[in-house]
């Protein structure tokens, strides 16, 4: 890997490839580099520490990542973006690129094998817009080795990610984080310092997945699962999603059901603390 290679520009790389950016993936590859730097200074990746990056692209983020990580363990989807990472990595040997989708492995299977005999484990990555969503639950409720997250999102996702009950960003998604971790919103990074330039603005998540989590639920899995029904509907009511979820169960027995734990019957999911849905959770659990 010569210095050339290493710091070429986004665009020098799309030309000289003669890459075309596929829409359909969502690629907008990050050009800043200060960003770049930023990015993984806020991940603070030591010689013992093993990164799993999502969607590597043409290497950019990789790149800083190389410098501070003892392995990164890359995941790209995209069989054209292969040869190019292989070619502009060849020369290390602390970089495994997987050619796999990230929603299909067992990633704690992947970090046994590639990041054994690292100390902590972090994922970095710049996520595809239209799968933000799933790649975060994949992390979140299938593996148990990941110890933080540093990740670039949609501005919006990242209102949603670090937002509280009783706000217009607090869904499904921010009750299963809150769940497992501790958010905090880091920067913005505006939408000109992509190419191709998104329709959007963009913003930097830290996720510290808890050590120990004080409160949990009968079955975890159910309990996820629970959680995206009671938001199936945000402008419903929670007893009418319920009903909706569970229709085994009629109207006055979700009613009897809210009263008797001391929640009104008008009351909507986003009101909810995750005390709260780990209550119902366990209560539902139970009638299963």
């Amino acid at each position: 890997m010569n210095s050339t290679e290493k710091s070429a520009s986004v665009k020098d790389l799309l030309y000289k490839n003669q890459f075309r950016i596929k829409k359909h993936l969502g690629q907008n590859f990050l050009k800043d580099r200060n960003i770049l730097h930023k990015i993984v200074s806020e991940a603070k990746i030591g010689n013992n520490t093993g990164v799993i990056e999502v969607g590597p692209g043409l290497g950019s983020l990789t790149e800083f990542l190389l410098i501070d990580a003892k392995i990164v363990l890359a995941y790209e989807i995209d069989q054209d973006l292969i040869p190019i990472l292989n070619e502009r990595f060849k020369g290390s040997n602390s970089f495994h690129l997987l050619s796999k989708d990230i929603l299909d492995v067992n990633i704690d299977d992947d970090i046994n094998q590639y990041l054994f005999d690292c100390q902590e484990i972090v994922v970095v990555a710049n996520l595809p817009y239209y799968i933000t969503t799933p790649i975060l639950m994949r992390f979140l409720e299938t593996s148990l080795k990941v110890d933080r997250m540093i990740l670039m999102m949609q501005s919006e996702v990242a209102m949603r990610v670090t937002s509280k009950p009783a706000t217009k960003d607090y869904n499904a998604l921010t009750v299963v984080i809150n769940y497992r971790a501790e958010t905090k919103y880091l920067f913005k990074v505006p939408k000109t310092v992509f190419v191709p330039e998104p329709n959007v603005d963009s913003a930097i998540v830290q996720i510290n997945i808890k050590k120990q989590i004080d409160n949990r639920p009968m079955n975890e899995p159910f309990f996820f699962e629970m959680v995206h029904k009671c938001f199936t509907q945000r402008r419903k009511t929670l007893l009418n999603n319920l009903r909706e979820a569970y229709p085994q169960y009629n109207r006055e027995f979700w009613e009897q059901i809210l009263k008797n734990n001391g929640f009104l019957t008008t009351i909507r999911a986003e009101a909810l603390s995750i005390n709260d849905f780990i209550l119902l959770s366990n209560i539902v659990y139970q009638l299963e």
